[in-house]
């Protein structure tokens, strides 16, 4: 895994944090009652949340070394390939 991938994600998240932060605020200037922008709120926090901890996994996924032989679980639809 690289710096940058690591760097990339965690600005992602700055940028949504910071967009559930104004998204709210926007709404309500342009009439939305306080109660349906507190939702809003709620909503794109759980969403960016979940899309973190997704961002957060997949790197780890990716920064775990491929094993081409002797995959544990690889279950019944795993490809046989013929041994040389």
């Amino acid at each position: 895994m690289s710096a940058t991938a690591g760097d990339s994600v965690g600005e992602v998240v700055r940028w949504a944090t910071f967009s559930c932060a104004l998204v709210p605020v926007v709404l309500v200037a342009y009439g939305t009652p306080v109660g349906g922008a507190a939702a809003v709120a709620l909503g794109l926090a759980a969403v960016t949340a979940a899309c973190a901890a997704l961002m957060r996994r997949s790197e780890r996924a990716a920064a775990r070394p491929v094993r081409t032989r002797g995959r544990r679980g690889a279950g019944r639809r795993a490809r046989k390939t013929p041994e040389g």
